[in-house]
């Protein structure tokens, strides 16, 4: 009940507000509510010319938030959950887009596609990123394989970085302390020389004490804290060897260890998980009239590893080990023509090699010995071809029409499509998009001692509608959506033998709505309002054989609402703060009945003072309230902490 006053009074709050003051709106600020992006068709071009639903985290935003980490940032963001955003470092992090898993979400990193093919899936962590390295942010929902390929089955987070500057040299950094004995630090340095090529350096470290990941349940164990520490280095180098060809080069390097848990409610006291993750590659484009050719590259190695020789868990001497090691290429090369004012044509082709070295030891009273998994034949090849054309028209309608070609060298081909036709006139825009994804399987899924060869991809349908109106400084939406899934990976366990092994089930169905609203009330004031509502169920077969449907939207919760205002109170001090509250939600729990997660509401508070363009001081204050809830069972998140620092440029 408490809840929904909340919601209501933030409602009717954001609506008077409305009322009252966006008369007093700027005239110009409607270039920030129709941005530039590139992700929904890989070529630059206004928000209001496509049918896709797209977010845009800008420049401006990510500065004021100063010290936070980038879960932190897109968990505001409609339609997005990520479990473990505000739990300790080191611990999993799962951004589920409308409600679907995590590995439907697909990670681009400047338009390319990375993940960890080490893993059960493929999902990306995003710890990985530091929010000081990254310049903006584009979130586009709903099935996107056709232009991305797989895992793009509810959408993709495009996370562009910064690159070299216009000066001749840049420099700048920050330096924060906060609490669980938390010390953040970032330096960067960029520029361009007199050939007009230009670099961008950064380096940023992370280490915290932490608290203990898993939550005692009694208060009487004595827990310990588990320690996080993370050294990230990001460099890439920008040139013109001719006139029309541009260049870059890059690199990407994290090593993080924390110390982690035996599991829910269960404390360990030397469970340590290190990860290494380097990331290369390079990009040309070539750009001429009205022709532009793109070729992209990217190497990305994962190494983890977990050991735990603990002697306090179980009342047992424990020892385990478990190495974990990927290698992902990806090369892509597609180009774009405007075939007349109207028409522009998109077409591409993408490989994509995958391969894994994995064991894995455990040693109780015995000995157990996962069979080691190598990358000789631990492996998959893909290579795909797409084409898209778009329509726009001067009358408002716009069109997008595409398909993709893909074939795996375990289960054979599969194909994908996207419809996007949207009309825009006096500042409202109808949209609908008609688009189909696919998901294939992991090593992991493929070639473990659980592994299946004779999996299925995932493949979905999605369909989404709604309307926006975008004028001078207000920019509201609301989205509908329905998607659904066929040949859901799985893990099934025997009931009479207990031998388990991934499998595909039937048919995943979900739907909801997404409605948001961004207003500059004055030149000082801002508002931003979302909520989000999402629920689906699975049908499929249980172990008599009979068909059934249940609903599993585990640890994401159906609804979920964030509410945030700024305020410039002078030149010098901004000030903002961010409600949010989720419903109740539920943990799955094995051979017994879903668990019910308690819903609840966090109140943060942020405020930076710019002495001047050179430096400012900043702190960030979560759940100031004090909150005590729980985004995963058994696991502790953060109660009232705080974040404080200086910013620094030269």
């Amino acid at each position: 009940m408490k809840k929904k006053i909340l919601f209501v009074a933030a409602c009717i709050t954001g609506s008077t507000l409305f009322a009252q003051l966006a008369p007093q709106v700027r005239e110009d600020s409607s270039k920030t509510l129709d941005p530039v992006i590139i992700t929904a068709n890989k070529i630059a071009q206004k928000q209001s010319t496509t049918g896709k639903v797209i977010t845009v985290i800008t420049k401006e935003q990510i500065e004021k938030s100063t010290g936070k980490t980038l879960s932190e940032v897109l968990n505001q963001q409609v339609g997005i959950t990520i479990s473990g955003a505000n739990n300790n470092f080191g611990t999993n992090q799962s951004l589920y887009i409308r409600g679907a898993h995590a590995a439907n979400t697909l990670i681009l990193l400047d338009g390319v596609p990375v993940y960890d093919a080490s893993g059960e899936t493929s999902q990306f962590d995003i710890s990985n990123f530091s929010l000081f390295n990254i310049e903006r942010i584009e979130i586009l929902k709903g099935a996107q394989s056709t232009l991305y390929g797989s895992d793009a089955v509810a959408g993709v987070v495009n996370i562009i970085t910064k690159k070299g500057g216009d000066k001749n040299f840049n420099a700048n950094g920050i330096l924060s302390a906060g609490s669980y004995n938390t010390y953040k630090g970032a330096v960067a340095i960029n520029g361009k020389n007199k050939k007009g090529d230009n670099y961008f350096i950064s380096y940023s470290k992370i280490n915290s004490k932490g608290f203990s990941a898993a939550y005692d349940s009694t208060g009487k164990s004595n827990f310990d804290k588990d320690g996080f520490n993370q050294d990230a280095l990001r460099a890439n180098y920008g040139f013109k060897p001719l006139e029309n060809l541009h260049s870059r080069v890059y690199g990407n390097y994290s090593n993080s260890k924390a110390d982690i848990d035996a599991g829910a409610f269960a404390d360990d006291k030397d469970y340590t998980y290190k990860y290494r993750n380097l990331q290369a590659g390079s990009e040309v484009k070539y750009l001429l009239h009205n022709t532009g050719i793109t070729f992209n590259y990217n190497y990305n190695w994962y190494d983890r590893n977990y050991l735990d020789d603990s002697t306090d868990v179980g009342g047992f001497s424990k020892y385990q080990k478990g190495n974990y090691k990927s290698s992902s290429h990806f090369t892509e090369l597609y180009a774009n023509f405007k075939l007349n004012k109207n028409i522009g044509l998109l077409a591409g082709v993408d490989y994509r090699h995958n391969a894994t070295d994995q064991d894995y030891f455990y040693f109780p009273n015995f000995g157990f010995l996962s069979p080691p998994i190598s990358h000789d034949s631990a492996k998959t090849k893909q290579f795909s071809t797409y084409t898209s054309l778009s329509f726009k028209f001067e009358n408002g309608f716009n069109a997008e029409l595409g398909g993709r070609w893909n074939n795996h060298n375990i289960y054979g081909n599969n194909f994908t499509y996207s419809f996007n036709p949207s009309y825009y006139k006096d500042n409202f825009k109808v949209f609908a998009n008609i688009s189909s994804g696919y998901r294939v399987p992991s090593l992991y899924q493929l070639y473990s001692e659980f592994g299946n060869k004779k999996l299925k991809p995932e493949t979905s349908t999605n369909i989404e509608g709604g309307l926006q109106f975008v004028k001078e400084n207000i920019n509201a939406r609301i989205v509908l959506f329905k998607r659904d899934i066929k040949n859901v990976f799985a893990f099934y366990t025997d009931p009479v033998t207990y031998a388990g092994k991934y499998i595909n089930e039937d048919k995943q169905k979900d739907y909801g709505v997404e409605t948001e609203l961004s207003l500059r009330i004055s030149q000082q004031i801002n508002l931003s309002v979302n909520y989000t509502y999402v629920t689906g169920k699975i049908s499929t077969k249980d172990f008599a054989g009979r068909d059934t449907t249940y609903e599993n939207f585990y640890r994401k919760p159906s609804q979920t609402f964030n509410f945030t205002i700024s305020y410039q109170a002078m030149k010098e001090l901004f000030l903002s703060t961010h409600f949010k509250t989720v419903s109740k939600f539920y943990e799955a729990q094995y051979a017994a009945a879903p668990y019910q997660m308690k819903g609840y509401y966090t109140l943060d508070v942020y405020g930076e003072y710019k002495f001047n363009n050179n430096f400012k001081v900043f702190a960030d204050l979560q759940n100031i309230t004090d909150q005590k809830y729980f985004d995963i069972r058994g696991f502790n998140s953060k109660r009232f902490n705080f974040n404080a620092g200086i910013n620094l440029n030269l």
